[in-house]
C-alpha cells in the first residue's frame, strides 16, 4: 500500500518533476519544482488551494518524482511528460497544429527550396510558419517559375563525375541542371541569395536591379528578356502582398496575447518575420477557471515551443508569465541563441499586443458562441428529452435499435449509442437474428434487446425505430427480466420521415424546427443506416459464398453474373442449358458445367 505521508518525509530538496496518480494509476497531474520537498508537500499541507487543486488532491492516491540537475532540465522533462500523458488537471494545449515552413537547404552545395513541417538543426534556413497553406504553395510555385533551381535530391558532385544524364526538368528548362556541370556554384548561389532576399522581405534593392536590367533590355530591343524581368518583378510583388508590414525592424517575433472567459481561454499568436506578419493562429484552452493568467500563458508557451516550431529571437507577451526566467533560458538553449521575452508598456510593440489581444477576444467569442450552439444540440437537448417524457434524470446514455431484412432474409439488428448527446461509435453493436424465422420485426427486436441486456451497463433511455408494436414487444422483454428502463419508439409519417416519439402511455409529435426533433431524427437515421449497412455487407458476403464455388469453369465473375441474373440458386437449378449459356459472361463450356452439376445428381 502506498503511504503518502511516509513518502512526503523522504522527498529530496532537489529540482525535479513530480507525477500525481489516481487510484487507477492514471497520471492526473505533472508539475516541476525547484525543491521537490517544498512543492509537493504544499499540496497536502496547505489549505489555501483553488477548487481545482482541492479536487485534484482528493484524487491523488500516489505520486512519483524524478530528480533533475537544474530547473531548466525539470521544465524540459515536464513538457515531455505532459505531452505524453495529457493529464486531466494540467492546462492542456489541445489544438495540436503543425505548420509548414519554407526550407532552403544551405547545408547542400546546390541548395533546394522545400516545404517542410519540422525544423531541424541542420544549418538550413527556414522561413515561416505559414498558416495560409494556399499562400505558401503559391509562393513556392512563383519561386520555381522565377528560378530554375533543382528539386531532386541526388548528389550533384557524384552526378557530374559520372556524367549522369539530366532529368526531364532540365530539358523543359525547369532546372538549370547543376548535375551537368555547366553552372558554377557561385552562379547558382546568386539565385538562392535572391530567393532568400524575397522570403526575407528585402526586395527594395532586388527590385531596383531587376527594373534596371529590364530597361537595358528594352533599349537594346531585347523585348523577350525584358518581359522576363517584368514578370519576375510582378511575381515578387505578389509574394510580398501576402504579408502585412507591422514593424520597422528585421527581428523575427511572435506576439502572444490571451483572452479568458470563465472556464475557457483563447491564446492568439501572430508570427512576424522581418517586420511582416506571415501568419496567425489561435488556440483554445479549456478547464482554466481556477488558473491565473500567468500560469495559463506559461503552460501555453512551454507546450507550444516544445512541439518543434520555429523559435523567434523575440517573444512579445502582454503580461508577466510564470517561470519567465527559466523559460527564457530554455528557449535560448533550444535556439542556441539569446531569446528575449518582452512585456511592452508603450510604443509599437504595445500596439501589436493590443491588436493580437483584440483578435484573441474575437476568436474566443466565436468559439463560445459555437460551443453554445453545440451544447444546445447535445446536452441541452437531453434536458428537453428528460422533461418531455418525464424522466427522473437526464439520459446520459441513449441506445437506439433497428431491424433490417428483405422479405425476412438475413435479418439483422443494430444498436447505436449516444453518450452525452454525441455519437459513441465504439459502443455500437450489430446482431445476426438467430431465433426468428421469416419477417417478424417484433420478435427480432425482442431478441436483440434481450441479448444486449445480458451484458449489463444499462442505458438511461431506449429508443426503437418503430411504433407502438415495437414498444410493446420490448416492454415485455424488460418486464420478464424485471428491468426498468424508459422506452420510446421513434415513429414516422406517411413519407417515412421522423414524426415523433411514442410510448405505452402517450404519443408526442415533435416540432420539426426544434433541436429535439433534429436530435431524434438524427438518431433514427443513424441506427437505420447502421442496420442497412450491416445487412448489405452480409448479403454481399452470402453472394460471394455459395454452392456455385464448387462448379468447374465458374469463377468469381461468372458466379456474380449468375446470381445477379437469377437472384437465387434454385432458379439456376431449374434453367435449361440454352438459358444458362445466354447469361452474360457464360459460354457453352461453363453453361454445361453448371447444368451437369445440378442435373447429374
Amino acid at each position: 500500500m502506498f503511504d503518502i505521508k511516509e513518502q512526503l518525509k523522504n522527498l529530496p530538496s532537489s529540482p525535479g518533476v513530480y507525477i500525481m496518480k489516481d487510484k487507477y494509476k492514471n497520471v492526473i497531474y505533472v508539475g516541476k519544482a525547484i525543491s521537490l520537498k517544498n512543492r509537493v508537500r504544499q499540496y497536502f499541507v496547505s489549505k489555501n488551494h483553488t477548487l481545482k487543486v482541492k479536487s485534484m488532491v482528493k484524487n491523488i492516491t500516489e505520486f512519483e518524482y524524478i530528480i533533475t540537475d537544474s530547473e531548466v532540465e525539470a521544465l524540459i522533462l515536464e513538457c515531455n511528460l505532459i505531452k505524453k500523458y495529457r493529464p486531466k488537471y494540467n492546462v492542456l494545449l489541445r489544438d495540436d497544429k503543425t505548420y509548414p515552413y519554407i526550407k532552403i537547404t544551405l547545408n547542400e552545395d546546390y541548395p533546394r527550396v522545400l516545404k517542410v513541417r519540422k525544423i531541424k538543426k541542420d544549418k538550413a534556413k527556414y522561413f515561416g510558419p505559414y498558416t495560409n497553406i494556399t499562400a505558401l504553395n503559391e509562393t513556392l510555385e512563383l519561386i520555381k517559375n522565377m528560378y530554375p533551381i533543382r528539386t531532386c535530391s541526388i548528389d550533384i558532385n557524384k552526378a557530374i563525375q559520372r556524367k549522369q544524364r539530366p532529368c526531364l526538368n532540365y530539358h523543359i528548362k525547369k532546372c538549370i541542371g547543376p548535375c551537368t556541370g555547366n553552372i558554377s556554384k557561385q552562379d547558382y548561389m546568386k539565385m538562392i541569395d535572391e530567393i532568400i532576399m524575397i522570403l526575407s522581405g528585402k526586395i527594395k534593392n532586388l527590385k531596383k536591379d531587376l527594373q534596371a536590367n529590364m530597361q537595358v533590355c528594352s533599349k537594346n530591343f531585347e523585348f523577350e528578356k525584358a518581359a522576363k524581368y517584368r514578370d519576375k518583378i510582378i511575381s515578387i510583388e505578389n509574394i510580398i502582398q501576402t504579408q502585412k508590414i507591422v514593424s520597422t525592424n528585421d527581428i523575427n517575433q511572435d506576439v502572444i496575447a490571451m483572452a479568458k472567459s470563465n472556464d475557457e481561454a483563447c491564446v492568439q499568436v501572430f508570427f512576424i518575420r522581418n517586420g511582416k506578419i506571415v501568419g496567425r493562429e489561435h488556440y483554445i484552452l479549456k478547464g482554466v477557471l481556477d488558473n491565473e493568467r500567468e500560469e495559463i500563458m506559461s503552460s501555453f508557451i512551454k507546450q507550444f515551443y516544445s512541439s518543434g516550431v520555429f523559435i523567434p529571437s523575440e517573444l512579445i507577451v502582454e503580461d508577466e508569465i510564470q517561470d519567465m526566467e527559466i523559460i527564457n533560458k530554455w528557449l535560448s538553449g533550444i535556439k542556441n541563441k539569446k531569446v528575449d521575452i518582452k512585456i511592452p508598456k508603450r510604443g509599437e510593440k504595445k500596439e501589436l499586443i493590443n491588436m493580437v489581444r483584440k483578435n484573441a477576444l474575437e476568436s474566443l467569442e466565436k468559439f463560445t458562441n459555437l460551443e453554445k450552439i453545440r451544447f444546445e444540440k447535445t446536452i441541452g437537448v437531453l434536458d428537453q428529452i428528460k422533461d418531455l417524457i418525464n424522466l427522473d434524470k437526464k439520459p446520459k446514455r441513449i441506445e437506439a435499435y433497428d431491424i433490417s431484412n428483405i422479405q425476412g432474409v438475413d435479418s439483422v439488428g443494430s444498436m447505436v449509442v449516444f453518450t452525452d448527446g454525441k455519437k459513441d461509435k465504439k459502443e455500437y453493436r450489430r446482431y445476426k437474428i438467430k431465433s426468428v424465422i421469416g419477417p417478424n420485426d417484433y420478435a427480432s427486436m425482442q431478441e436483440i434487446v434481450s441479448r444486449r441486456l445480458e451484458s449489463g451497463n444499462y442505458p438511461d433511455l431506449i429508443l426503437l425505430d418503430g411504433g407502438l408494436g415495437q414498444v410493446n414487444a420490448v416492454k415485455k422483454v424488460l418486464k420478464d427480466k424485471n428491468i426498468d428502463i424508459p422506452l420510446c419508439g421513434m415513429y414516422k409519417d406517411d413519407k417515412h420521415r421522423t414524426k415523433g416519439l411514442i410510448s405505452t402511455d402517450k404519443e408526442i409529435e415533435l416540432d420539426k424546427s426544434s433541436n429535439i426533433y433534429k436530435f431524434i431524427s438524427f438518431i433514427q437515421e443513424e441506427v437505420h443506416r447502421f442496420a442497412i449497412t450491416y445487412h448489405r455487407s452480409l448479403k454481399i458476403k452470402n453472394m460471394t459464398k455459395s454452392v456455385l464455388d464448387d462448379i468447374p469453369n465458374i469463377g468469381k465473375k461468372r458466379k456474380m453474373n449468375l446470381l445477379s441474373h437469377y437472384k437465387i440458386v434454385d432458379n439456376i437449378k431449374k434453367s435449361t442449358l440454352d438459358e444458362l449459356e445466354s447469361v452474360e459472361g457464360m459460354n457453352k463450356k461453363s453453361a454445361k458445367s453448371v447444368y451437369e452439376f445440378f442435373n447429374s445428381k
